[in-house]
């Protein structure tokens, strides 16, 4: 079986991702997981299990009909929260490859000291983790050691640019091709087709923003950093990189200034984030509230069935947001 995971040592206190390839069957399971630890449900034997949903889609796309793939965490639950139970990791440790996000999931993260690292896929490298955390917007000075090595680590939400998900959509395919040779060609050509949409979505992006009134992007958290860098954008994250993560009066007040200064006229709020300190700010500016979703799970409230039809979802509300022409 085969396990997908992403890992990224670089930043273990936000999200992450590492790269760890070996040779293994090609089968990923997923563990079965309470209900009450936000876990996926599913048989760990013989499944492709992913840890959360960017990697789960991919992998589907990849595999098609041919396996089975399944992802640690339940859709609607918040991916960073994750929480395994015994039985959990203990069915991690029977999947042929496991494909994951380390630093994105501290009980993934945990977890990986019990499976054989030949059986893990980390696609950290594939990914290019290139952009600090600390690229959130805000003044990091004089903050405490343990929020500066979250700061100081590297932003894992490559799956919000197209062009950095294609290339861990390759490392996917190149690895399931190498474990299961028999159907590499259907891989090859699985991967080929994802990879396709992925650049006409890239190519939508950049047309869709590429004349905008504001190019200032201010976000609940800052999941969108490689999204802006991709397009454009300038990112500033009310509550970092970190969805759990309470700003002090002083960034608020910092993000409000901004906000005025730059005259941006709409605020994003996300799905799965608590809404409250972006409502703060857009109460305090005047602002309007919109929403974009970081797509690390669909559920009935998403703005679509997949990740195609929320990227496309979101790109309509920054035009919107931004005043894009």
């Amino acid at each position: 079986m085969i396990v997908i995971m992403i890992s990224a040592p670089r930043r273990r206190a936000l999200t992450a991702l590492t790269a760890v390839g070996a040779s293994a069957a090609l089968v990923l399971t997923a563990a079965a997981c309470s209900s009450d630890s936000g876990a996926g449900s599913g048989s760990a034997e013989g499944a492709v299990v992913t840890s959360f949903y960017p990697l789960q889609f991919a992998t589907e796309q990849i595999t098609g009909s041919a396996l089975p793939v399944t992802s640690l965490t339940k859709p609607g639950a918040e991916p960073h929260d994750l929480e395994l139970a015994p039985q959990d990791v203990a069915g991690l440790t029977k999947a042929r490859l496991v494909i994951y996000a380390d630093g994105f999931q501290p009980a993934v993260d945990d977890a990986m000291a019990q499976v054989d690292p030949s059986r893990v896929l980390d696609i950290a490298d594939a990914a290019s983790l290139t952009l600090p955390a600390s690229q959130d917007g805000h003044d990091h000075s004089g903050e405490s050691a343990a929020a500066h090595a979250e700061h100081s680590a590297d932003d894992p939400h490559f799956w919000l640019d197209p062009q950095r998900y294609a290339a861990v959509a390759k490392a996917i395919g190149a690895r399931l091709a190498k474990d299961d040779p028999a159907k590499a060609a259907t891989y090859a050509a699985n991967t080929d087709a994802f990879v396709a949409k992925l650049t006409a979505l890239d190519g939508e992006f950049a047309k869709g923003l590429a004349s905008c009134r504001s190019k200032v992007l201010v976000t609940s958290h800052a999941a969108f950093g490689y999204l802006a860098k991709r397009y454009g954008l300038e990112q500033h994250g009310i509550s970092g990189i970190s969805p759990d993560a309470e700003p002090s009066a002083a960034a608020l007040q910092e993000i409000s200034d901004l906000v005025r200064n730059e005259g941006v006229t709409t605020i994003f709020q996300e799905t799965l984030v608590e809404p409250k300190f972006a409502q703060t700010v857009a109460t305090s500016t005047g602002a309007k509230l919109g929403t974009l979703d970081p797509i690390e799970g669909i559920t009935t409230e998403s703005a679509g069935k997949d990740y195609f039809e929320v990227m496309r979802s979101n790109l309509g509300a920054l035009q919107q947001g931004l005043g894009c022409s």
